[in-house]
């Protein structure tokens, strides 16, 4: 089967735009485990780093067909979600900003997750959906009824769902209540075991069918070994376990998960597998507007 990333920062002991030969082994070794085509993530930085790190993407891309662009997870996230992102290189989307971004990309920018409650992110969304960008709902506090100002400025996916994120409570659904609600919306989720218990992994399938979206977020440790590790800067340990966390706290810091792994995840979870798959493959294909 072939799968399609939407979400994964690197992998094979390798952190994607580092190097031009790094990235394509970082990616190489995501395809020995199905995954023949993904958007490349980068984490919250200044846009000279973003452009020196776009400039080795497009490159990388030259090479490999199978690499679609970029996806920057930041830096317009709330710095109460920041997980793993460096909290100095968080700001407000101006349209400055938003455009300097775009011109450092040079047209491989296919994504970006941000959140919609930051000051002008409504704006930006909808300048960015009119350059082709997906725009994803994520690292965010907002509420569900800011999530519904963002869908209707065009953001279509909710990034790594359940995750950096209000939860869904009673009196607030949130940002996953508002996207499970919105048939325009797609939730990417990380079915890695660790970041979402199974029994949620089975209940979003069921409530979404057919929007559901298995990524990634793999960091270099992903089919590597344990250790310590740089995302974004900041140092990772991951234990034997698989377990990726900033080192010296219980932060999450990515997955090393494989998308054939997520798959089965799923699958023990009770998902059927054709729908297991199609969130891998079919689904993520929509998303950037390929079927």
């Amino acid at each position: 089967m072939s799968y399609l990333d939407l979400h994964g920062h690197g992998g094979g002991g390798h952190a994607y735009g580092a190097s031009v030969e790094g990235t394509l082994e970082a990616f190489a070794a995501h395809r020995a485990h199905g995954t023949s085509r993904a958007v490349l993530s980068l984490v919250s930085a200044p846009v000279s780093v973003v452009a020196e790190q776009a400039a080795v993407v497009r490159e990388a891309m030259a090479l490999e067909p199978g690499i679609l662009g970029i996806h920057l997870e930041g830096p317009f996230l709330a710095p109460a979600r920041k997980g793993a992102h460096d909290p100095s290189a968080l700001v407000a989307p101006t349209p400055d900003l938003v455009r300097a971004l775009l011109e450092a990309c040079d047209g491989t920018l296919r994504q970006i997750t941000m959140a919609p409650e930051m000051p002008g992110a409504l704006d930006a969304i909808a300048l960015l959906v009119d350059h082709g960008v997906v725009v994803a709902v994520g690292h965010t506090e907002c509420t569900a009824d800011q999530a519904r100002a963002a869908f209707d400025r065009g953001a279509t996916l909710i990034t790594h769902g359940f995750n950096a994120m209000r939860g869904i409570v009673g009196r607030e659904p949130g940002p996953l209540g508002a996207a499970l609600d919105d048939p325009r919306v797609f939730i990417e989720v990380i079915a890695d075991g660790i970041h979402v218990h199974p029994a949620n992994l089975a209940m979003l399938f069921r409530a979404a069918p057919g929007r559901v979206v298995l990524v990634t977020d793999a960091m270099a440790a992903a089919a590597s070994s344990p250790g310590r590790y740089v995302l974004g800067g900041l140092d990772v340990d991951v234990t034997v376990d698989g377990r990726a966390v900033l080192a010296g706290t219980d932060t999450l810091a990515g997955s090393t998960l494989t998308l054939d792994r997520a798959v089965e995840v799923c699958v023990e979870a009770g998902v059927p597998r054709e729908d297991a798959v199609a969130a891998a493959s079919t689904v993520p294909e929509r998303v950037l507007g390929l079927s």
